[in-house]
């Protein structure tokens, strides 16, 4: 996941000290916030003087099309415009180079997004747009599900509340990018807290059933309804590798590709005879839905074994979800 450090955040150096210091600590992106205010562009032209870092622009305007020109004399490498205080449609002109974004509030639903297919990703703003230091909103763990789920090929970046535990959530769950600002400077150092936002975990504020898939959203078969043609169908409808075993609500184990292999290789001999009940990982790691990142971390490094797939149980042992780390395990970070 790329770190988009903003530069507006730090309210104690110049811009151009700001600037070569997330350089120096190679910041991926540098985020500029644009706040109805075409003053911005002469920081940008700034900035092109002192480094070449990929920028990452947010436009909240009413009128858009005054920032055509300005984006035409000072093109950037991404740019953001927030939907909520568009008045009509925007169609940003095909000569205007950089990826496009549309930025949404939390409010705002994922639909909102329809109309902008040709764009290139969606930035969601966990916490207030314009107001650093924030408080991120778990909300948008499930619109991020959403989104990924409803436009699969598009990048989604998030702005507001990012701090080490924040950034590891959003990277298990594939996203391109992340803003931060307060957090990036209110430490000993901007290194201290990139290493917060890409190696560590702190104190855990979210729960395993905040970012949890949910159990609606995973496929499931019924242990005694089940077929070796349901389980197949249900991790490939499922997309993830995998199914989850239940008895009335009740988890009963889980079934992965490996399990599948693992059952064929055993019974070579004799596939038309293969229970698929032998197919069942009966005892799995598994996670308690009220456990914290930081609880879940310390059940996963545990392990003898890289844990692909946690799933998620609740005190009466119901199946409330699951964990993927599908996406750390490709790198998407």
């Amino acid at each position: 996941m790329k770190i988009s450090g903003s530069i507006y955040s730090d309210k104690n150096r110049s811009l151009r000290d700001t600037i070569l210091d997330l350089e120096a600590h190679q910041v991926d992106l540098l985020h500029v916030d644009c706040n109805d205010d075409v003053a911005v562009f002469d920081d940008i032209a700034k900035i092109r003087t002192w480094c070449d870092m990929p920028i990452d622009l947010h436009i909240i305007t009413e009128n858009p099309e005054k920032y055509f020109d300005l984006l035409r004399e000072h093109p950037v490498e991404y740019v953001t415009f927030q939907y909520e205080q568009l008045p009509k449609k925007l169609e940003i002109p095909s000569d205007i180079k950089g990826e496009k974004g549309l930025a949404l509030i939390t409010p705002t639903p994922v639909s909102a997004f329809d109309e902008y297919e040709s764009f290139d990703f969606v930035l969601f703003m966990a916490t207030i747009p314009g107001q650093s230091g924030g408080v991120f909103d778990p909300e948008n763990f499930r619109k991020i599900r959403t989104f990924k789920k409803k436009y699969p090929d598009k990048n989604v970046h998030v702005d507001g509340g990012v701090n080490g535990e924040v950034s590891f959530i959003l990277r298990n769950m594939g996203v391109h990018s992340s803003v931060s600002g307060s957090f990036l400077f209110k430490g000993a150092s901007v290194g201290h807290a990139l290493m917060d936002l890409t190696k560590r975990a702190i104190e855990s504020r979210f729960k395993v059933k905040d970012f949890m898939i949910p159990i609606e959203e995973c496929p499931v078969v019924d242990i005694d309804e089940m077929t070796f043609k349901q389980v197949l169908e249900a991790i490939e409808k499922g997309k993830q590798g995998f199914t989850l075993i239940v008895k009335n609500g009740s988890f009963e184990g889980i079934i992965s590709n490996a399990d599948v292999r693992k059952a064929l290789i055993n019974n070579f001999q004799d596939i038309p005879g293969l229970e698929v009940k032998e197919m069942i990982n009966n005892n799995p790691i598994t996670i308690d839905a009220e456990a914290n990142v930081d609880e879940m971390l310390i059940l996963v490094r545990a392990q003898s074994f890289p844990v692909m797939y946690l799933p998620v149980i609740n005190k009466n042992n119901k199946a409330e979800g699951i964990v993927s780390f599908i996406n750390l395990i490709k790198g998407e970070i």
